[in-house]
C-alpha cells in the first residue's frame, strides 16, 4: 500500500522553515538538495538567485511519516500562495499503483506535471484534484535509484 506525506512548498526560505522544524521534532535530513544542484536543462538557464533555493529535503518525523519540501521558483513562482502551498504525496509501491492512483485522483482535475521517469530515477508527476487539493505521485524504482546514490 502507498504512504502519504505532506509536502511543503515556499517562495524561498524553505531551508529556514526545514531548520525551524528540525528544532522541534530532532533528527537528521537523510536529503536536502538545491537548484543549483541539478543537471542542466537545455534551453533553461537557472537564474543566479535560485540556485541556493531548496529542490527538495525530507526530514524523517516518525517511522512512517516524513515532511517534504521545496522552494518555488521559475514558471512555478505565479502559483505561490501561502496557506495553499502543500501537497499531498504519495508514495506508491509499483508503477502501475502510481499510475493507477494519478489517473484515479486526477480525473476531472488540472495535471500539472504528466507521469514520467525524472533525473532523480523517480517516476513522478503532480495535479490539482477537481476539489483543489494538490497532489503529487512518487514511485521509487529500486533499480533506478541503485545507479543513482
Amino acid at each position: 500500500m502507498a504512504s502519504v506525506n505532506v509536502y511543503l512548498t515556499f517562495n524561498g526560505n524553505c531551508r529556514e522553515a526545514f531548520d525551524f522544524y528540525k528544532s522541534v521534532f530532532g533528527g537528521e535530513y537523510p536529503y536536502i538538495g538545491t537548484f543549483g544542484e541539478m543537471p542542466p536543462m537545455e534551453g533553461k538557464e537557472l537564474p543566479e538567485e535560485d540556485k541556493n533555493k531548496i529542490m527538495h529535503v525530507t526530514l524523517p518525523i516518525s517511522k512512517e511519516t516524513v515532511l517534504m519540501g521545496s522552494d518555488t521558483g521559475g514558471e512555478w513562482a505565479p502559483n505561490f500562495k501561502e496557506g495553499n502551498n502543500f501537497s499531498i504525496s504519495i508514495n506508491a509501491e509499483s508503477k502501475e499503483e502510481a499510475e493507477k492512483l494519478f489517473n484515479g485522483l486526477s480525473a476531472g482535475g488540472q495535471v500539472t506535471m504528466p507521469l514520467a521517469d525524472t533525473f532523480w530515477g523517480a517516476y513522478f508527476g503532480m495535479f490539482t484534484d477537481k476539489f483543489g487539493i494538490n497532489w503529487m505521485v512518487n514511485y521509487d524504482d529500486p533499480a533506478k535509484m541503485q545507479q543513482h546514490p
